[in-house]
């Protein structure tokens, strides 16, 4: 009879063990991904990032050029000034005066664009991940999937909820391709 017991008892903790270690968290159950980390991990974000960076200095570097050419033409107009006449004055004054109107109109172009490059990036991999995301949960047979951003979405969740390094490796995985 103590054999029996022992062995039932056994058996029961092989059970409970197996089913306590193959637990995997149930299609009904809500699960959620860390989008930071999603955008931090994926490769395609530093690809896209290193390609809009390079973009944004060459428009940078082309306004920085403008403006060096604009203040060379200011000293020399320094340095030439007292032998002008007042009309010459006037005349180069506003010239350089129109000049830098057009550079800083230029410039601020030049953010506006670099700000919608930015942003238009951001949003292709946000699409990307948003997308798998939609592919992955139909697949896996999830109801729900949220994304924590850090910001109060999700207060708290259990590690055994977070597929972030799964959808992580996927999308990696995906892009590679």
């Amino acid at each position: 009879m103590n054999k029996l017991i022992i062995l039932l008892t056994t058996i029961a903790i092989l059970c409970s063990a197996f089913t306590f270690f193959s637990f995997k968290p149930s299609s009904s159950e809500p699960v959620y991904v860390d989008v930071n980390k999603l955008l931090e991990g994926y490769e395609r974000t530093k690809v896209v990032r290193a390609d809009f960076e390079a973009k944004a200095k060459t428009l940078q570097s082309n306004v920085d050029s403008l403006m060096t050419d604009w203040q060379k033409e200011l000293k020399a107009y320094e340095k030439e000034r007292s032998t002008m006449n007042e009309k010459e004055l006037e005349l180069k004054q506003e010239l350089l005066s129109n000049k830098q109107q057009q550079i800083n109109n230029y410039q601020q172009a030049i953010r506006k664009q670099i700000q919608e490059e930015d942003k238009k990036a951001t949003q292709t991999v946000i699409n990307d991940i948003n997308d798998y995301v939609k592919e992955y949960g139909k697949k896996e047979g999830y109801q729900i999937i949220f994304g924590a951003s850090g910001t109060g979405n999700i207060m708290y969740a259990s590690e055994a909820a977070d597929l972030t390094q799964k959808v992580l490796e996927g999308l990696n995985t995906e892009f590679g391709n």
